[in-house]
């Protein structure tokens, strides 16, 4: 490490520094370095750069952090130094944080310092506690002789986020029209009080009176038959948007590839979709406001200028006071909020993982530690929640008394003109009347085009999703065998990120259509990869996969497992009942194929012992099942699809000895290829041949010469 610190040199421009919070478990690295990019100029976004080097679920090194850097135009500098010599860097630069972890120093103000953690957001802390996280080491990140700015990609639209909506048009139209005739009523209203005032009462005419008040009582009437009629129309547009757009995202969920979910937090992945709810309450109600409440300023702000100019410009110096405060609240807010989301999300998280392991918790008496845990995440997303409310209040307060302050100069001054004859006394309480409607209008207009702005920070988290890669390959043009075939590996290559050693290294398999071969290796020797692999749950780097003669991308990875099913390590039930889950919900699924199935998984009888036989539910991910019965479970869920290449990864590692048997001699007499990855010896000889995959070199061997395997996957 260099253990050289320059002066620092304060950095033009540090509001600039963008704040990026990671989606994946292990990508903090690259958020520090897209921040720091962006601050630069280089506006290269989190899913470009993810795109560029993924990154495994182990993170990265400070090493290959500075090879993106380097990629990038960055000339990066890492450093080694003591806390007091924070000061000394040149900020921003990336900081090595818990051991674990990497953030961005925005700045240090005496003993506070500014750190934008991609776990957590923009974070202020004093000197003292950023000792009890700083490790010494540090990245200085400057811009290259040949760095170029890069405009930041045009952000996505909401069509291409959520997709197409069918109907939205005719709808919006429907709200727009009956907005209208309200805001028309809205708009006629305050010639109810001048007319009487300055014509009824002063000539003391009655019968204009009753004329008056019936037209103008009919008007109340009229009134909140068509605002009902409206809320009818926006309640059923905002069902209708949130179904379609949330059916859409979900669709494009279901074909994203395993690693997409494996490197990322459940609870992350879900607090996604609650922006959907966000994005259709606006577009569903407050897009027809804004555009009304728009129209509206125009009107009343005319007819403020009809009856008094100089009181009207008392109003719109007022509307621009206004304006500028809400843009000085937007960015804080802002980011408050997304901060808040975020943390929630995490929150939400550390809860669900919690419950699904809740047995492990009980069994190591760490309740009390999980419970710590939670609570600390709780109070950050209540901090977050509160900083969030500090700003709105803020806000409100300034709000408060501009327009407090303002309504009593109005009323002051009109006044005047009124004791100068320039304005009668109904002018004045309808210019008062249309004032007010206009502060309100114009406050809703801005705070509705503020609220569409801050539409682009649910976006952007939909986006995660919506633009994500679905699998490559999933359709394909070739065709498959009627009879399977032969499966055949070549040159094989893959590993779980760049700056990862390869799991497989250039393997070369054969295996012939109707085989059935065991495939042995100690753990981390890729054993549950290939299997992956074969089944296209995992892209390989290099090197090709056919079925049949035809590689699998070619025959489409989505027909290639019509023809293949599986029983992995982790595979889940879902709940429902033993004959659905077996049929896996299928709606054409019959019985007898239900009980077939469980008859050759050896499952059948214990099934019928249970009170309600196929029809007994499973609980939650097959809690009301033992491990042995899961896996059986399973292993007739796979053999209920007639396939024709079977892949058994540790399917039979719960099972008893007799019912292993029992298993391994059904599977031995299928007539289809088969691939069984396992560890105990009698499942190994079951097979005809053994595969041992090592780190170097594939060895292939009659099952029962094979030898024996202690270690576990």
């Amino acid at each position: 490490m260099d253990d050289v610190i320059r002066p620092a040199i304060k950095p033009r421009g540090l509001d600039r520094l963008p704040m990026v919070q990671q989606s994946e478990f292990a990508e903090c690295g690259l958020c520090c370095l897209v921040m720091v990019a962006n601050y630069h100029g280089n506006g290269i976004s989190l899913g470009e750069l993810r795109q560029r080097d993924p990154v495994s679920m182990k993170g990265v090194t400070l090493l290959s952090l500075m090879r993106d850097a380097i990629a990038l135009k960055l000339t990066p500098r890492a450093l080694r130094l003591e806390l007091e010599e924070l000061a000394q860097l040149q900020a921003p630069c990336v900081l090595h944080w818990d051991l674990d972890h990497f953030v961005v120093l925005k700045e240090v103000r005496r003993d506070i310092v500014v750190i934008h953690d991609p776990a957590r957001g923009v974070v202020t802390m004093p000197m003292t506690e950023v000792g009890r996280h700083f490790t010494g080491v540090a990245l200085e990140l400057e811009p290259s002789l040949d760095f170029q700015r890069v405009r930041r990609r045009r952000k996505a639209s909401l069509g291409t986020v959520l997709g197409q909506v069918s109907g939205l048009k005719r709808a919006l139209l429907h709200v727009l029209a009956l907005s209208l005739v309200i805001e028309g009523f809205t708009l006629v209203a305050p010639f109810y009080m001048q007319w009487v005032l300055d014509q009824v009462v002063v000539a003391r005419d009655e019968s204009l009176l009753v004329l008056i008040g019936l037209g103008f009582g009919l008007l109340a009437i009229f009134r909140p038959v068509v605002t009902a009629l409206r809320a009818w129309n926006i309640t059923w547009l905002g069902a209708n948007l949130n179904h379609q757009w949330e059916s859409n995202l979900f669709r494009h969920l279901l074909h994203l590839p395993a690693t997409f979910f494996e490197r990322r937090h459940v609870g992350d992945v879900v607090s996604r979709f609650t922006s959907v709810k966000s994005i259709q309450n606006v577009l569903s109600s407050q897009f027809v406001a804004t555009v009304l409440d728009g129209v509206m300023c125009v009107f009343t702000l005319v007819l403020m200028f009809l009856y008094s100019a100089k009181l009207a410009v008392w109003v719109v110096v007022a509307f621009a006071a206004y304006l500028g405060l809400r843009t000085y609240f937007f960015a804080p807010l802002r980011r408050a909020s997304e901060e808040k989301i975020a943390q929630a999300a995490r929150q939400q998280s550390n809860l669900l993982e919690a419950i699904r392991g809740i047995r492990s918790l009980q069994l190591a008496n760490q309740q009390a530690s999980r419970l710590g845990g939670y609570g600390n995440a709780l109070a950050e997303t209540i901090n977050r929640d509160v900083v969030v409310q500090r700003w709105q209040l803020g806000f409100e307060l300034a709000n408060g008394l501009l327009f407090g302050v303002f309504r009593v100069g109005v009323i002051w001054y009109a006044a005047t003109l009124v004791m100068a004859g320039e304005m009668t006394a109904g002018m004045l309480v309808a210019f008062i009347a249309y004032a007010d409607l206009f502060s309100t209008r114009s406050a809703n207009f801005v705070n509705q085009l503020y609220e569409i702005r801050m539409l682009g920070m649910h976006a952007e988290r939909i986006a995660e999703i919506a633009t994500a890669r679905p699998e490559a390959a999933l359709a394909g043009e070739g065709a498959l065998a009627a009879r399977g075939g032969a499966l055949q590996v070549r040159g094989l290559r893959f590993r779980y990120g760049s700056n990862e050693p390869w799991v497989l290294d250039g393997l070369d398999m054969d295996i012939a259509e109707g085989e059935c071969v065991a495939i042995v290796g100690a753990s981390g020797n890729g054993k549950s990869t290939l299997a992956k692999l074969i089944l296209g749950l995992l892209e390989p780097d290099a090197g090709e996969i056919r079925w049949g003669g035809v590689d699998i991308r070619q025959l489409g990875k989505a027909r290639f497992r019509d023809a293949a099913a599986a029983v992995l390590q982790d595979d889940s039930l879902f709940a429902g009942s033993i004959a659905a889950n077996i049929s896996f919900f299928a709606a054409d699924g019959k019985r007898e194929d239900v009980e077939a199935a469980a008859r050759m998984a050896q499952i059948h009888d214990e099934i019928m012992a249970m009170p309600m036989g196929y029809d007994t539910p499973i609980g939650d991910m097959g809690a009301a099942l033992s491990g042995g019965q899961r896996q059986r479970v399973l292993l007739a869920r796979a053999l209920y699809r007639k396939p024709q290449l079977l892949i058994l990864d540790e399917a039979t590692s719960h099972l008893d000895g007799a019912n292993e048997r029992k298993v391994n001699d059904v599977v031995s007499g299928l007539r289809l290829t088969r691939i069984i990855i396992a560890h105990r010896q009698e499942t190994i000889a079951a097979a005809s041949r053994v595969i041992e995959l090592k780190r170097a070199s594939v060895t292939t061997q009659p099952a029962e010469d094979a030898p024996e395997v202690e270690a576990a996957v």
